[in-house]
């Protein structure tokens, strides 16, 4: 017999069994094997359920999960926190409780095509060189 899905053999199982209890007289010589089939039917109603029952429960600890890492996210932001505040922001201590240091990179001057740098106006107006740098 090829590969059925579960409940469409479920449901043959089940027009069978009645079938052949009906009609029992023609088979005597597989009684034993209807009651099996019977046996097996009632196994895989319990196990069903049980299934139901216990794919119900994966989902109440899968809520739970969750929360629960919800909260431990909140926490740990929390102690983040306090460890920067603690040891500062730039501390390399900080790499020992998982964090980054913050490591700014230098800041690019900027420079005319001699090479000096240029000077900024205060009014953020175009810079240019300045009289002290040439």
């Amino acid at each position: 017999m090829p590969y059925q899905k579960y409940a469409v053999t479920r449901q043959k199982a089940g027009l069978q069994s009645k079938a052949l209890a009906a009609n029992i007289e023609d088979f005597p010589h597989l009684k034993s094997k209807i009651d099996r089939l019977e046996e097996l039917q009632a196994l895989l109603r319990e196990l069903t359920t049980q299934q139901a029952s216990l794919t119900a429960a994966r989902q109440e600890v899968s809520k739970r999960i969750a929360e629960l890492t919800a909260e431990m996210q909140g926490l740990m932001t929390l102690l983040d926190a306090a460890v920067k505040l603690c040891y500062g922001r730039r501390s390399e201590k900080l790499a020992e409780f998982g964090l980054q240091p913050f490591r700014s990179k230098p800041r690019v001057r900027r420079a005319v095509p001699d090479g000096k740098p240029l000077k900024r106006k205060a009014s953020g107006a175009k810079a240019t060189v300045s009289p002290e740098n040439e």
